[in-house]
């Protein structure tokens, strides 16, 4: 009987001192294996901003990919839309203008290294219309003709940019009059371009009709009116894959790399 005793508490003695020794093991895993959420962990370089420069960036990225085995995802799209995940796994953060980067940086002050802060390419404006040009617009001076309902992006890298180019030819009081509706985001004015007709014109950047060719057509301002912004990049101060991501931003600007933004309407 006390033999049967021994050997149970024996037992139970070895299965406690197993479980806890398991458990110790569990709580001193590191918190990176614990909850695998950088972008380290599934080597993926990840690469976030706004939608305008969407189109040549990911094509950039399916390259550099196949060249490199490094795989890059990039996410594009106005910023309310994906900044709780980019403060999360961001490697690099890209803007539509200078000015949108520089914003990014004041509202998000500890996440931008700003000395790896670099220009791509510029990419001029100009105004984009219906299919067709029905209105005949082929200058500033034809949108301040009576009957023109104009869309403006007040944001998103294009703030100012009507004005700054009516500004040059004294036309900031006619385009002003016939600007119909005002939004945010492009996102949005591309919503309510395909959904409402009555909008004949939207001054913004030339690489949106190439976005758009199924709905706009592009008139492109003469070379000395033409104005230009920039298109910057930067890696961020969470990113575990400096050396990667910075890999990928120097291709970014090979002459390769700038020929695919050229053929989105970069210059």
């Amino acid at each position: 009987m006390m033999k049967t005793v021994f050997l149970s508490v024996l037992l139970l003695f070895v299965f406690t001192a197993a479980g806890l020794s398991a458990y110790a093991k569990m709580d001193n895993k590191p918190a990176s294996q614990a909850t695998p959420n950088s972008s380290q962990s599934d080597h993926v370089i990840r690469v976030y901003g706004p939608g305008g420069p969407l189109g040549p960036i990911k094509e950039t990225a399916e390259h550099f990919s196949v060249e490199t085995g490094i795989r890059v995802e990039v996410t594009a799209g106005p910023e309310g839309n994906w900044i709780g995940k980019a403060k999360q796994d961001a490697d690099i953060i890209f803007g539509g203008s200078e000015y949108m980067l520089q914003d990014f940086i004041f509202n998000h002050s500890d996440m931008i290294d700003t000395k790896s802060r670099m220009e791509l390419y510029p990419r001029a404006a100009g105004i984009l219309v219906r299919k067709g040009n029905p209105k005949k617009i082929e200058s500033l001076e034809d949108l301040t003709k009576k009957g023109v309902k104009i869309i403006d992006v007040n944001g998103a890298g294009q703030l100012g940019l009507w004005e700054d180019l009516a500004g040059r030819k004294g036309l900031i009081e006619g385009i002003s009059q016939n600007i119909n509706l005002s939004v945010k985001s492009s996102a949005e004015a591309i919503e309510r371009w395909k959904s409402n007709s009555s909008l004949d014109a939207w001054i913004t950047y030339e690489s949106w009709h190439y976005r758009l060719q199924d709905v706009t057509d592009l008139v492109e301002l003469a070379e000395e009116e033409k104005l230009y912004r920039g298109t910057p990049i930067a890696l961020t101060n969470i990113t575990d894959q400096k050396k990667e991501a910075m890999q990928f931003i120097d291709y970014l600007r090979t002459e390769e790399s700038h020929q695919i933004f050229q053929k989105w309407g970069w210059k």
